[in-house]
């Protein structure tokens, strides 16, 4: 495949289904149960203050709902959203640009939040604790500080990497909230909202089909639908069946579990190459051909989770579950026997 399917990482095709497919309501959003309480609580309580809610921090791994629940809480607050990404916020002028054009209780989004300047970060302090900036103006003799009060806003933060926030920042959220994966059930529900959307004819068999190989990951699972979808339309009567389901995805390369070419490259490098492991992340990096901090971050968390991989000290290692999965015969490593003092 030109692209990979299962990638939780947003791409080009995603954007356009995105705002439809989006739930804005708390009450429409499926799974993270206990993530929804804690917002609704908050959300109420604000309302009743009528005053700005506390900083929140959304962090997990990509393609479990970060984005769409910055913009439920603005929703459900009824005030605006500001978006902006770490990356973008480059010079502290970029940030005061923002945040002067806050209102009151307004929302502000910042995606990829770890990858935010440091020197940018040290001005946002203030603005999240005291609701002020102080920008520093020209250079040299004639420097002078501009102290800005800004209106309370709510600053929500998305990180898919939360050890690399500083402990300064990350002190500053009122509220710190972890994304899981979600079950088989969570999904089917996802897909079966989506496929009402865009109106695509499917049966639960169908549904459940694909929501057994999205890897836990609503993205995944809208971007399978639409694939599905087109097979169905191009190869059969235009309705998604159980059978229709599995052949498409076979065509696509998915497997039952979800795993496509790349886990399958991973895991069984790690088994033949390695036997079995544990092997570096360079080293297994050179071995299929792919960056270290994109098997870290996107392929490495859905094999941990369900069991392929272990990460230990000394590197990667196959599981028992992998080897079964794969049908591979685990070999027993044979410890040479060291010899005694008399021995030749």
């Amino acid at each position: 495949m030109s692209e990979r399917i299962t990638n939780p990482e947003p791409m080009e095709e995603d954007k356009q289904y995105d705002i439809t497919l989006r739930p804005k309501r708390l009450d429409d959003f499926v799974g993270q149960k206990k993530i929804k309480e804690i917002l609704s609580i908050t959300i109420e309580a604000g309302k009743l203050r009528n005053e700005a809610i506390d900083h929140i921090l959304f962090y997990g791994p990509p393609g479990l709902g970060k984005t769409t629940l910055a913009y439920i809480v603005a929703n459900e607050l009824k005030t605006d959203i500001k978006t902006s990404s770490g990356p973008a916020v480059d010079k502290p002028t970029d940030l005061a640009g923002i945040l002067t054009n806050l209102n009151e209780k307004d929302v502000l989004f910042l995606d990829e939040i770890h990858r935010l300047n440091h020197i940018v970060e040290e001005y946002l302090y203030p603005a999240m604790e005291d609701f002020n900036l102080e920008i520093i103006i020209d250079q040299g003799p004639s420097a002078r500080s501009l102290r800005l009060n800004l209106d309370p806003f709510t600053l929500i933060g998305a990180t898919t990497r939360a050890g690399l926030i500083t402990a300064p920042m990350r002190s500053r959220f009122g509220l710190a909230l972890r994304l899981d994966y979600y079950d088989a059930d969570d999904i089917f529900k996802i897909v079966l909202r989506s496929a009402k959307i865009l109106k695509v004819m499917i049966d639960e068999n169908g549904t459940m089909e694909i929501a057994k190989r999205s890897r836990g990951t609503p993205r995944v699972a809208n971007r399978l639908l639409r694939r599905v979808r087109d097979y169905a339309q191009i190869k059969a009567d235009g309705k998604i069946t159980k059978e229709i389901s599995q052949k498409a995805l076979k065509m696509l390369d998915v497997d039952e579990l979800g795993l496509d070419d790349m886990d399958k490259k991973l895991i069984t490098s790690i088994i033949k190459n390695y036997a079995g492991g544990p092997v570096g992340l360079k080293t297994l990096s050179m071995a299929v051909g792919e960056e270290p901090g994109t098997i870290e971050e996107i392929y490495e968390p859905y094999l941990v989770q369900q069991g392929f991989l272990k990460r230990t000290l000394r590197g990667r290692e196959a599981t028992t579950l992998a080897y079964k999965h794969f049908g591979i015969e685990k070999s027993v490593k044979k410890t040479p026997k060291q010899k005694s003092l008399f021995e030749d």
